[in-house]
């Protein structure tokens, strides 16, 4: 029978998109430092290395997030390795980001003109005080946009960590519409609070790419 929405409802509503911001800071954290550390690879004069590197960028690119979260949860369950949904959840998304993150990093070490390494080695840096000062800013500085871009994506995509009984906002929304039987208001509420996660970044992401397009000209 339909009924309206109570408090408790709306706090477990409350509570899923708090676990949404939180998968979606810590995926976006540890995707970032491993995501640089797939970049440095990708880009390195190791063949080996490369070949390595871009083959986990192409699977993790190749196939859905929602297949690789059930891989992480339900395949190292069959190893006999205790996990649970918020460690699956973290790892699989950690995993995803730092494939993404890595690919858009290394077009932007790329893409960071050859006369700033040559003036490094000129003046006597090493490869980590010339990576950590010189290439991986500039970098960041020229693919922000494109970063900034998967964040958004990245938030939305939480909503896949559902599948695997993960409580965050999709999650919530599903247990308050069934328990209350107005699907149309919850998952309105549930769509209100992605727009407002997602739409001040994506208004970041474009300000930043027209404020680089100025001052490139």
């Amino acid at each position: 029978m339909i009924h309206s929405i109570s408090f408790n409802e709306l706090q477990m509503i409350a509570t899923g998109a708090m676990w949404t911001i939180a998968l979606s800071v810590i995926a976006l954290v540890s995707g970032t430092i491993s995501g640089t550390l797939v970049a440095l690879a990708v880009t390195s004069r190791n063949i080996i290395v490369v070949i390595l590197t871009q083959l986990f960028v192409r699977i993790f690119q190749g196939t859905p997030l929602l297949l690789q979260l059930f891989v992480i949860y339900f395949g190292v369950a069959l190893l006999h390795i205790p996990i649970g949904q918020w460690a699956a959840v973290a790892i699989g998304f950690c995993l995803h980001a730092a494939a993404f993150i890595g690919a858009i990093l290394g077009g932007g070490i790329k893409a960071v003109p050859r006369g700033q390494t040559e003036a490094a080695n000129v003046l006597g840096l090493g490869y980590i005080h010339r990576i950590i000062f010189i290439i991986l800013p500039q970098a960041f500085r020229i693919t922000t946009p494109a970063l900034v871009g998967f964040a958004v994506t990245l938030v939305k995509g939480t909503s896949l960590a559902s599948i695997i009984g993960f409580t965050e906002l999709t999650r919530a929304g599903q247990l308050v519409s069934a328990s209350t039987f107005q699907p149309l208001i919850v998952y309105g509420m549930v769509g209100g609070i992605y727009f407002l996660l997602c739409w001040p970044l994506s208004t970041w992401g474009q300000g930043l790419e027209k404020r680089m397009a100025r001052s490139a000209r």
